[in-house]
């Protein structure tokens, strides 16, 4: 099992990465002693502690998962929805739960007879209600973890300046630890500023702001010190911190070896991947809303989601203690800096061994149930635009285009028309088409492509598509195939574009798209159908 020591992946034509020193492992082999340790098998053993982990589909959650597992803790999933862990390497050896952790009964049942309770969720970027959803979301785990015997509870909040107004999403996470320090079970709460890491949000908004920008105007914020820690050192907190004693509760600041100005990070990450010395001027009428809006035209993220963000950065983010390293000692090598934790990033992305990113958490308000293969199927219309299509090549060469889909590689047809959607949906708050692929050639269920998120996955049978961008309905796209091989007849590829309406504007919305989709959609199959019939000749060529 390997740890994840990675961030985000450079730009085509970035420089290449020399391989770093310091090799891939499980935290837990710097943690002696503290942790548990698996049993003669490899896997957690009958007895040993359970930690139960919220946040399981979110960016850290889901890289924490096994590296409890190999620290030796038995470990229980729990998750609103737990279909979509089942494609994670690890779903086959913890124990699921489902329970919304704002429901208190149902989350006081997923976390009856653990031994430390996770908590890694906030409403980032979801919405002008977030503060009462994290407070009452913060409020029912608290007594829930009480009610339910649990002896540990770890929180990961963001760093923030002491007597210094914050940002309403800063104020809320520093009012969630705040909860759960009061909730009567001993709790952990870990303050994080930037997290250097392979789909980290902050990581990707700084790497595409370096990447995409040789010269920039940017806010005076730039120059404020921040003291950011890698992925790999969060999460040995994270596993460490199960173990510690019940009289410590209480809130420790987390963050690397170096402390620098957003300007340093800029220009170091620009010289670890072989770019030139970036030039970047400070203005001082940049809000943080206007910075925030510029950020989403730049770079993948939203601007619901670059505004807390960029919120945090207008304060100067660094420790003021040093005090976890009492409980959880620093690693023989010292903590990972700067250009370390950016080398074993790119290196971990050239191999295409990314884990998770910060689109692995859905789009708030994003629509996930009902699903149109229901056979209860109540939900009053649902318009359907059904294509079918024979192709000269077998079921295979098929899939392999079809599981490329989206990102770099695009949508096979009418480029201009999928980019204006995609930017239109931005300037709504919805995700455009910049989140990209998690892997450029498999396909995971719950993996975010552009403005959609897999729904199902059917190797060589069936991709389906549900949209995350902001439509007045539901909406999704299914691929299938459907053919045997080897086989010598032509294989069907069969396309549906399935809506379900919410309100007149939903009506409105389907007739005023529709005649589009004889280019847009009818474009699209006839292009992966030639592009399959490409690869079979590939095939039966070599």
């Amino acid at each position: 099992m390997t740890g994840p020591d990675d961030a985000a992946p450079p730009r085509p034509g970035a420089g290449a990465v020399a391989p770093d020193d310091l090799a891939p492992e499980p935290v837990a082999r710097t943690l002696p002693g503290l942790v548990p340790g698996p049993g003669p098998d490899g896997r957690p053993r009958p007895d040993a502690p359970v930690a139960a982990v919220t946040g399981v589909t979110g960016y850290v959650g889901g890289r924490l998962v096994p590296e409890l597992l190999a620290a030796g803790y038995r470990v229980r999933a729990v998750a609103r929805n737990p279909d979509r862990l089942r494609a994670r390497p690890w779903y086959g050896d913890v124990e699921v739960a489902t329970a919304d952790a704002s429901d208190l009964d149902a989350i006081r049942a997923a976390l009856a007879g653990a031994d430390v309770a996770y908590y890694l969720i906030h409403a980032l970027g979801s919405g002008r209600s977030f503060e009462a959803r994290d407070r009452r979301t913060a409020l029912a785990f608290a007594q829930a973890a009480r009610e339910a015997g649990v002896r540990r509870i770890v929180y990961l909040g963001g760093l923030h300046p002491e007597g210094e107004e914050l940002s309403p999403h800063l104020q809320s996470r520093t009012e969630v630890g705040e909860i759960l320090l009061a909730s009567g079970v001993p709790t952990t709460v870990l303050r994080a500023a930037v997290i250097l890491g392979s789909g980290s949000a902050s990581f990707e908004m700084m790497r595409y702001l370096t990447e995409r920008l040789p010269a920039m105007t940017v806010p005076r914020w730039v120059d404020n010190r921040i003291q950011p820690i890698a992925i790999r050192d969060v999460l040995r907190y994270l596993v460490g911190a199960a173990a510690m004693p019940s009289d410590v509760s209480r809130g420790f600041d987390i963050g690397g070896p170096e402390v620098l100005t957003y300007r340093d990070m800029m220009q170091r990450y620009a010289a670890v991947a072989g770019l030139r010395r970036r030039l970047v001027v400070g203005v001082g009428v940049l809000t943080p809303r206007l910075s925030s809006l510029w950020v989403s035209l730049v770079t993948p993220v939203p601007a619901g989601l670059a505004r807390p963000l960029v919120e945090s950065l207008v304060h100067e983010v660094v420790c003021d203690e040093h005090d976890i390293a009492a409980h959880v000692p620093d690693p023989p090598g010292g903590l990972v800096g700067f250009d370390r934790a950016v080398r074993l990033a790119l290196q971990r992305v050239h191999d295409a061994a990314v884990t998770t990113r910060w689109t692995s958490a859905s789009v708030p308000g994003a629509p996930s149930d009902p699903l149109p293969t229901d056979p209860d199927w109540a939900g009053g219309s649902l318009y359907v635009d059904e294509r079918r299509i024979d192709v000269a090549a077998s079921p295979a060469a098929l899939w392999r285009v079809l599981e490329a889909l989206g990102g770099e590689r695009g949508w096979y047809s009418w480029p201009l028309a999928w980019r204006v959607r995609g930017l239109a949906d931005r300037l709504v708050g919805g995700p455009g088409l910049r989140r990209g692929r998690r892997d450029p050639w498999t396909l995971l269920v719950d993996d975010a492509v552009d403005f959609w998120r897999v729904e199902a996955v059917e190797p060589v049978s069936l991709l389906r598509l549900r949209a995350e961008m902001r439509v007045p309905g539901l909406a999704w796209l299914e691929l299938r195939i459907e053919g045997e091989e080897p086989s010598t007849a032509p294989t069907a590829f069969v396309q549906r574009a399935l809506f379900h309406p919410h309100g007149l504007a939903g009506h409105l919305y389907w007739w005023s798209v529709y005649p589009f989709h004889g280019i847009v959609f009818g474009g699209m199959q006839r292009n992966i159908a030639r592009a399959a019939e490409r690869v079979e000749r590939s095939r039966t060529d070599v």
